[in-house]
């Protein structure tokens, strides 16, 4: 493929930009706080949040009660369940239903990892991350506390949902999983989000959600034989908290 360069035109110099870098966020706005939407993006977050961890934790336990050998469907556990693949679906499906519900509201971010990079890119001031990411960690707290209040009969038997490093895997492996994936995540979500990729893309109809989605499905995919795949720290805090098991607890650090 060609380098794109942008050639100057006959009269000499260059045309304007076809788009708009959006100012760099303030690092501190003690004004930002006396807004409601910044209260309504916090609470954006924490639902969305909430509902993600309900959903995903949710099919991970259904997918280990029916794929149990000793459980109801015994004679057909290996082919019971929704598999790994099902579950890489729960989660890439979320986000992309979630960052399309709440990109309007809040960004989308449902994830501190996302919101950290979106920081430091100043992107978001200081104050909006610190509460998106409390509202993010309370959000996943709540929605895998739902999960345990309504399969109370196999939470604690099948994990609760919490990642925690595969056997076989030594913890160098699991870290290295974790920060590829998260930066696979969060790679896609800064080119998604490129004013100047919607600027040159004007004439396909791009959905960012989509590719975000998408990356989430993949890293899923590919690391959840390893740590169950995490990339969200809001995620394995959420699962660490309510299931409290002293080996998630001991892996967890592999997480944030």
């Amino acid at each position: 493929m060609a380098k794109d360069i942008e050639a100057a035109p006959p009269g000499g110099g260059y045309a304007a930009k076809d788009y708009s870098d959006p100012p760099p966020a303030p690092l501190f706005d003690a004004e930002e706080l006396t807004k409601w939407s910044l209260y309504r993006a916090v609470i954006a977050e924490f639902v969305a949040t909430l509902l993600f961890l309900y959903i995903t934790v949710a099919t991970v336990i259904g997918y280990k009660h029916q794929a149990d050998p000793a459980g109801p469907n015994a004679a057909d556990a290996a082919c019971s369940g929704v598999g790994i693949l099902g579950i890489a679906w729960a989660f890439g499906g979320m986000i992309f239903v979630l960052v399309y519900c709440t990109a309007g509201v809040s960004g989308g971010h449902i994830n501190p990892a996302v919101t950290f990079g979106l920081f430091l890119a100043r992107k978001v001031s200081l104050v909006r991350a610190l509460l998106y990411i409390i509202a993010q960690c309370l959000g996943a707290i709540c929605g895998v506390g739902l999960v345990k209040g309504f399969q109370s009969a196999f939470y604690v038997r099948y994990g609760g949902g919490a990642n925690e490093l595969s056997s076989g895997f030594s913890k160098g492996t699991g870290l290295a999983a974790e920060i590829i994936g998260t930066f696979v995540l969060v790679y896609t979500v800064f080119s998604a989000t490129d004013p100047k990729r919607s600027a040159r893309d004007s004439h396909v109809p791009v959905l960012a959600p989509l590719p975000i989605g998408f990356a989430v499905f993949m890293v899923h995919l590919a690391t959840i034989p390893i740590t169950g795949t995490g990339i969200n720290p809001a995620r394995s805090l959420g699962a660490a908290v309510i299931y409290n098991n002293e080996k998630a607890w001991d892996d967890h650090l592999l997480f944030q």
